[in-house]
């Protein structure tokens, strides 16, 4: 079966500036070398010319193009421009007044960057192993939710309302002209600019094509570095539907409950305190409950925390 591919939104700017690394051929043209296109009158403007649309194809397997000026943590403390280069094709369209680029690349290659990037490419091979299978089962989700709600073409609109209040979900509506964005909101991407390792690649090639099904569907696997202590119910966070297998519970098993297969996967974890009442998320968010992620352990950060980042303070998710 031909390997599908997935459509990452890096950049939303009015004017996008990127080097082609290797001959690429767009517009019945060969092009290399440093471009740079430009927002104008509602089309793109490039080389003297306007385009509804521009798509760069390598013309080679090992070609790749560098993005200037990537923002990278958007709207975090940390966020900040850099370069990145990226493997695959590089489309560029028109959107809400500004350029959006685009890197058009194979489902296996995006998950070795994801992985690169999310997480520490060093990390043990099994934690990369089932980041991998939880990353490659988003992703699918998320094409599947968006192609079931285009052929459905009735209108999408991911919020409730009563008297009482209005509940807005920032989901599938931030972004309709690609599959999926290349940060925080979705998955950290980075094309190649991140090396990866031998254990990276390992891990998506040892687990190539593995997803976690429910009733016959791919799981949304929504996952979290730092999640505070407390998984979450699905539908409190994300979209007004229930996920059995994305509940409400506490992240820690004391050693002392655990049993031995518990002591090595995640089991049953003791009670959650009910956080919808006030007292008791007052006194959650004041102390400092045992959880998993709760640790100052040098060694578990530099798995789960990118070496390049290990100095900035994580964003809860």
């Amino acid at each position: 079966m031909k390997e599908p591919k997935v459509e990452v939104g890096i950049l939303f700017e009015p004017q996008i500036e990127f080097i082609l690394l290797t001959p690429y051929h767009t517009s019945g043209k060969e092009v290399c070398g440093k471009q740079v296109v430009t927002y104008n009158e509602g089309r793109i403007l490039w080389n003297g010319r306007q385009y509804d649309e521009l798509l760069f194809e390598p013309l080679e397997e090992t070609a790749a193009f560098e993005l200037l000026d990537v923002t990278i943590g958007i709207n975090f403390h940390w966020e900040r421009k850099e370069d990145q280069r990226f493997s695959g094709s590089l489309k560029i369209i028109v959107e809400n007044g500004k350029l959006t680029g685009i890197n058009v690349i194979h489902i296996e290659d995006y998950l070795t960057s994801v992985i690169s990037s999310e997480m520490s490419a060093t990390a043990s091979l099994e934690l990369l192993k089932a980041h991998a299978v939880i990353s490659r089962s988003w992703l699918l989700a998320q094409i599947r939710k968006n192609k079931e709600i285009t052929e459905a073409h009735t209108g999408y609109s991911a919020f409730t309302q009563t008297d009482e209040e209005l509940i807005r979900w920032y989901d599938h509506e931030d972004h309709t002209h690609f599959d999926v964005c290349a940060d925080d909101h979705c998955q950290r991407y980075q094309g190649i600019t991140r090396a990866s390792t031998s254990q990276a690649i390992e891990a998506v090639s040892a687990t190539r094509g593995e997803v976690l099904m429910y009733e016959g569907k791919i799981c949304d696997a929504r996952f979290s570095k730092c999640c505070g202590g407390a998984m979450e119910e699905f539908q409190n966070c994300w979209e007004n539907v229930r996920h059995p297998y994305l509940t409400g519970k506490r992240d820690y098993i004391p050693e002392s409950h655990a049993s031995d297969s518990e002591k090595q996967i995640t089991g049953p974890a003791i009670q959650l305190p009910d956080l919808t009442q006030e007292e008791e998320a007052d006194r959650w968010i004041r102390t400092s409950p045992d959880a998993f992620c709760n640790t100052q352990d040098k060694k578990i950060l530099s798995q789960v925390l990118n070496l390049s980042l290990i100095h900035i303070s994580e964003p809860t998710r």
